[in-house]
Parts: structure tokens; sequence; C-alpha cells
């Protein structure tokens, strides 16, 4: 059922113009990781700074409160982009396993972020003080996050040299 519509979508108009074009796929690429640069060094910063590892001097509630506009902004540029090169070969992702590990870990980077967000980080003003170390549950889904995206952006990169054909 799946292939049968990764069929149908490499058969549209979007889809061919994508792929045969000469400029289209690859600047919808660098797009792709352009933009990862920014969403993935902003959330590092976060991220270690709620591992506790960097930035200890400046409030958590500071930085969260400057970079989560671009990190979201980032992030919708990814995935968009990510759709956009998905569309121009989605037969070839198909059967990519690491396209497929890649979603998993998404999605499971996605749930850590969603969690974080509607569990501990509503209290960011009471421990979120200069010089503090964050909350364990803090430190744990910064530490989290960091590991996901990492293993994110590995698998992303692995897509284009499928071993396993």
């Amino acid at each position: 059922m799946i292939l049968t519509v990764f069929h149908w979508i490499e058969t549209t108009g979007w889809s061919v113009g994508i792929r045969e074009s000469v400029w289209l796929y690859p600047i919808i690429e660098s797009t792709h990781v352009l933009s990862l640069c920014v969403f993935l060094g902003l959330t590092a910063l976060m991220d270690l700074r709620l591992a506790g590892v960097a930035l200890g001097r400046v409030p958590v509630a500071a930085i969260t409160g400057r970079v989560l506009p671009w990190i979201r902004g980032g992030f919708a540029v990814i995935a968009l982009s990510g759709t956009a090169l998905f569309w121009a070969t989605p037969v070839a992702f198909y059967g990519n396993v690491f396209f497929r590990v890649k979603l998993v870990l998404l999605l499971l980077a996605g749930l850590n972020a969603w969690l974080f967000h509607v569990t501990i980080h509503r209290t960011v003003g009471d421990w979120g003080v200069s010089g503090r170390v964050p909350p364990p549950r803090a430190r744990l889904a910064g530490i989290a996050s960091l590991t996901l995206w990492v293993a994110v952006v590995a698998t992303g990169r692995f897509i284009a040299y499928n071993w396993f054909q």
C-alpha cells in the first residue's frame, strides 16, 4: 500500500520536476543542510546548557527564550526541504534502511522535545537561574536531545550510502 503511494508520488509533476531539474534538487539540498546548521547549532547550544556543560552563567530561560524561535524556524525549513528531497525519489527512500531509522529517530527527538516543553520547561523560571545546574530531568532531556539529533544527522547522511540493498 505505502509503496503504491510512493510510486504515485514519484510520477507527479513536482517529483519529476525536482528530480530532473539541474538546479532545483541541489538548491533544496543546500537549503536543507544550511538550515540544519542553524537548527542543530542552536539546539546544541541549548542542550549543552540544559546538560549543565556550557554557559553556566546564563539562565536557561534566557537561552531558550532567545534561541527557540530560531530553532523552530530552522526546523520548519528543514522539514519542508526534507519533504521536497523525499518527494523527488520516494521509491528509493522506501527501501533505504537508514531513511527508516532516521524517521524513527525523528519521532523520538520530537517526543523528547514535546515532553520537555510540556513538563519540566514550564518551571524553567524556578530552576533556570545563573550558575545553577538544571534539574536531573532537564539534564536528561538535553543529553537525549543532543544524542538523538546527532543520530538523525548521521543516519540522514548515510541515506546516500545504503549498504543494505
